[in-house]
């Protein structure tokens, strides 16, 4: 907290008795820093949560519920260790929907609101970051911008361009949700962009990478600092890796159930290769969520037509023949047949995992919208969901009520809930995890 005369003074100190410049530098990588973080979402909430520990941290956002809640030390995300840290730890954070109050003494900005896929447009649609760009640079003109938000690859230095400003970086985030504060705090890697030939703000993203590993509960933590465009490039291509690897264990799966084999054991004895491993290898309905999708069509349209790709094209189309191979197999499972409506069919859940309030783009719907074209009666057990219908189907918030209802449960992800009523339940979910 001391001013920068206090550090000199420091310094000549510790020159003078020990010679100890290390010891000066570590004091100053400590120095309390005031962030702001724009977007409080899952992302934003938990790079919020975790900065707090240490530094001066106000979240900005247009939702006034979620301000409030925040500001009453409360979350509206299914995540534990959000709420853990809310109630139960001392956090430096307050929440506002005033951003130029936010903005205006901040050393870094972080950007982390949504980024959604523009069909028409065939990319990211990311008006609204150059409009928060606009807003903090008319409120401070020294702080670090540092998009968290997914973008497209070359984003970040056209943006430099278009604004003329040199002090904006990009920082890929790899969180999970329902888990992304634990996320930081044991992340997998800190990746931090900046051009190499502009040392002073390479300095300033060494700075920023060295406050996430210092409020991380992990040590020896793996950073790199590349340059704006790899950084960006790293994001989209580990989620197109993590859909292709959904969608491979996807088609295994289905050429198990084709086939009358049992996927978990193909499963189990392909895992013990190491070079395969025991992670992200549970089947599904298909990928969904926020991020898979998106960032998959995001990265296919940055090939362009110039660029050969096969693997990135063929993992999209997997995924739909995925989920049309699921909706005909339930059919068949529940002895419907096209222009029947014998049978009533429940959905248990919408969302895409486990500890999640979330299906934006779930394979669930997808499956949804396949059986109601074979005129199937559809319920769903969703209570995240308020209405009384969804994509015109019946939701029940009464679990016991769905279940009488229900003759065939349709489940992505299994839960304690169906542990009673196993035999009514259809799921390709293998190990019972994400």
């Amino acid at each position: 907290k001391g001013s920068y005369g206090e550090y000199v003074c420091i310094f000549h100190v510790l020159i003078s008795r020990k010679g100890d410049k290390n010891t000066f530098l570590s004091i100053c990588v400590n120095k309390v820093m005031n962030i702001s973080v724009v977007g409080i979402g899952y992302v934003g909430m938990a790079y919020a949560v975790l900065l707090a520990q240490k530094h001066n941290v106000i979240a900005v956002d247009v939702d006034k519920r979620k301000v409030d809640l925040l500001n009453q030390k409360q979350s509206w995300l299914e995540d534990k260790e959000i709420q853990e840290f809310l109630l139960n730890k001392s956090l430096r954070l307050q929440a506002t929907m005033d951003g130029a109050k936010a903005y205006k003494n901040a050393d870094f900005i972080l950007i982390s609101v949504p980024t959604n896929f523009d069909e028409e447009k065939g990319g990211f649609d990311t008006t609204i970051i150059e409009l928060i760009i606009e807003q903090v640079r008319s409120n401070n003109q020294d702080g670090i911008i540092v998009i968290k938000s997914t973008i497209p690859i070359g984003y970040t230095e056209r943006v430099r361009k278009k604004y003329k400003d040199n002090k904006i970086i990009f920082s890929p985030e790899f969180l999970r949700e329902g888990h992304a504060l634990y996320d930081n705090l044991y992340p997998s890697r800190v990746i931090v962009s900046a051009p190499k030939e502009d040392l002073k703000l390479y300095k300033k993203a060494e700075s920023f990478a060295k406050i996430l590993c210092e409020c991380a509960f992990k040590k020896n933590i793996d950073v790199l600092v590349l340059s704006l465009a790899e950084a960006e490039a790293v994001k989209l291509f580990s989620n197109m890796y993590l859909a292709m690897r959904v969608s491979f264990f996807n088609e295994l799966d289905t050429f198990a159930i084709a086939k009358n084999m049992n996927a978990r054991q193909i499963i189990q004895g392909m895992s013990l290769d190491s070079r395969i491993g025991n992670v992200y290898n549970n089947p599904s309905f298909g990928y969904g969520g926020y991020c898979l999708p998106k960032d998959t069509k995001q990265l296919i349209n940055s090939y362009g037509d110039e660029i050969p790709n096969c693997v990135m094209q063929a993992v999209a189309e997997s995924n739909t023949k995925r989920i049309d191979f699921i909706a005909k197999d339930i059919l068949g499972k529940a002895g419907c047949k096209v222009s029947s409506n014998r049978k009533v069919i429940g959905i248990f859940r919408l969302i895409m995992k486990a500890n999640a309030d979330n299906y934006r783009e779930s394979s669930v719907i997808g499956i949804i919208d396949r059986l109601k074209s074979n005129k199937v009666k559809v319920i769903i057990y969703e209570p995240n969901v308020h209405e009384n219908q969804f994509d015109e189907c019946e939701v029940i918030r009464d679990f016991n009520e769905f279940v009488e209802q229900a003759d065939i449960i349709i489940a992505n992800r299994l839960s304690e809930e169906l542990g009673d009523i196993k035999s009514k339940v259809y799921t390709r979910d293998i190990f019972g995890r994400d």
